[in-house]
């Protein structure tokens, strides 16, 4: 899988568990998720998302395309 592959199915996961964490136990998992969610939208803008150094560490290889 390429890096925005990853980012987008590790940013939606990390959305949805922190919403679905907010019903069951504290509603300041949303903080969380707004976070995340930020994080994304300026990505879009940007082309940098703070997880993207580390996925580079792991090996994860960018789009070229």
């Amino acid at each position: 899988m390429t890096m925005e592959r990853w980012l987008r199915l590790l940013g939606g996961a990390l959305i949805f568990t922190s919403i679905i964490l907010s019903q069951l136990h504290t509603p300041n998992w949303l903080i969380v998720a707004g976070i995340f969610a930020f994080s994304l939208f300026q990505s879009g803008f940007t082309n940098w998302c703070p997880l993207m150094p580390i996925l580079r560490l792991m090996g994860v290889k960018e789009n070229k395309g």
